[in-house]
Order: C-alpha cells, then structure tokens, then sequence
C-alpha cells in the first residue's frame, strides 16, 4: 500500500470520521482521486487515519442536506442558516482506519486541496497499518459462499463439550455476550447502535455493503425485548444493523438515555439477544 495525498479536515469533523461516525467529507468541488488518502487534523501537523475515497456525488441541496446528516453530520440549523452553503459536495469514504500513532508530516508550499506526503511518510503509513487494513479488504473481498467465521458462541460450546460439563450447565442454553456500547444522544435522536468495537465477532455473511442494493448473504435474528423479532443484515461501511426502524421502540421501550449501555448476545448462530442496561 502506497498513501501519497493526504486531506486536512478540521474538528469536529475529522473526529467523527474517525470514530465511524461520518462517512461524508463535503466539499465545495467534485475530486477525480479515487483510492487511499490520509486524514489530517487540522493544526496538528500529523495524519491521524486514513480512508478510501469511493465517490463524489453531485451538489446537493439544503432539503438533501438535512435528510442525510447521518452521513456528514452537519446540524439542521448550520444548514438552514447558509453558513455551510458551498460545503455541498459529498466525498464518499470507506474503510476508514485510525492510527495507534499520528504520523508527522511536512506540509508543502502550494498545497491547497490535497497534500502530497513524503517517500518516508507513505513508508511510515504503510508500517503501522501492515495487517489491519489488509484485513478488512480481505474480509470484504469474501465470496459469499465462504463458511461463515466460528462465533464465541460456538467456542464456548466446544469448549462444554470437551470439557463434560455438569448436567445443569446444558449448552444449548448458553448465551456469549459478545460486546456492549454506550449509546450517546445522537444514537438515541437517529435511531442506530455503533457496533464498532465487536464488530468483527459478527459472520463474515451477514455483513453487506454501505446501501441497501449491497446487501449481505444472510440475515440475523435480533430479539430486542419488545414482542417480534428483527431480521436484517449488517452495514459493514457504517458498522451497524442495517434495519433501524425497531430501534426507537427499543429506546422508547427501554426509556434509554445517553450513558446507558447496549448489550449483544449470541444466543445461536445467526440469532442476538438486544438488551439495555441502565447506567448507574
């Protein structure tokens, strides 16, 4: 891998880039780059991550602009109130990394859009993401009828079974929390649950791609607590169920505040159990 442009992106902004958050960098002109970039904290004199630039799309307008906040995060009266108005552009990004360590770099005289990064530079880059990016483009290069990867779940099963355990520990009602979130008010106002953290513990199957037409193999099973059953699949560019419309009866249900927790649990393959843990 060879990252030789670089962007620099202001707070907040680069910040929820980084944490997943945002997947839309606007900007007043289309780009022809398309591939790796890294991502530069404004005044900070480093690159903090990097990113795939996938797309730009066309200029949208301010009703456009409100309906996809999820996407680049600018509040509605920011909008409404023309301060942002040339910053319309949407550069679509994917498989965004952080960096363990920001990498220093030496801004150029002329640099305006993009930055051109140094040979040592692009080598740091390349050290430190060895492995975790290679990684991910394995995972999402899968072909679908690859077997779907072995669950916590199922490592707890075959290790009761070798283990003989007692009669009264059945495996069949085990369950493995595989992760659990603190859920912030934007979860709670946009109806969704990051599942960055233990995202990958999910089958490799039911993960799909950034929009609906991409969608996974297979589905899971959510059994949220509040009567029917969810079927969907994983967003794999946002780390997130695809399917959100139970979401708001969840939170609703469960009178969910920000600092309160998420719990996931793997109760046979393909089926979680949701659950919301109050905070203390």
């Amino acid at each position: 891998m060879n990252i030789c442009k670089a962007l620099i992106i202001a707070d907040p902004w680069i910040g929820y880039i980084l944490d997943g958050s945002k997947t839309w960098e606007m900007r007043s002109t289309s780009a022809s780059h398309r591939g790796w970039f890294g991502l530069i904290r404004k005044g900070s004199g480093a690159i903090f991550g990097v990113a795939r630039l996938v797309d730009t799309g066309a200029p949208l307008s301010q009703e456009e602009m409100i309906a996809t906040f999820e996407q680049h995060r600018i509040p509605k009266d920011k909008i409404l109130s023309g301060e942002v108005a040339m910053w319309n552009t949407p550069w679509k990004l994917a498989d965004i990394h952080r960096l363990s360590s920001p990498v220093p770099y030496r801004h150029r005289n002329g640099a305006v859009t993009w930055v051109e990064l140094d040979e040592d530079v692009s080598k740091s880059l390349a050290v430190q993401l060895e492995g975790q990016v290679a990684a991910t483009i394995g995972h999402r290069e899968q072909p679908a009828i690859l077997q779907p990867k072995r669950t916590i779940l199922n490592f707890l099963k075959e290790q009761l079974s070798t283990k003989q355990a007692p009669i009264n520990h059945r495996i069949s009602e085990i369950s493995a929390q595989i992760g659990k979130v603190e859920i912030t008010q934007g979860n709670i106002d946009n109806h969704h649950i990051y599942l960055r953290s233990f995202f990958d513990l999910f089958p490799d199957d039911a993960v799909g791609g950034s929009n609906r037409h991409e969608k996974a193999a297979r589905e899971v099973t959510l059994d949220w607590g509040g009567g029917e059953t969810v079927q969907t699949d994983l967003d794999g560019s946002k780390r997130f169920f695809r399917a959100r419309g139970w979401i708001r009866a969840f939170f609703e249900l469960n009178n969910a505040k920000a600092g309160d927790s998420v719990s996931v649990e793997e109760t046979s393959p393909y089926c979680y159990k949701v659950r919301l843990q109050k905070a203390h």
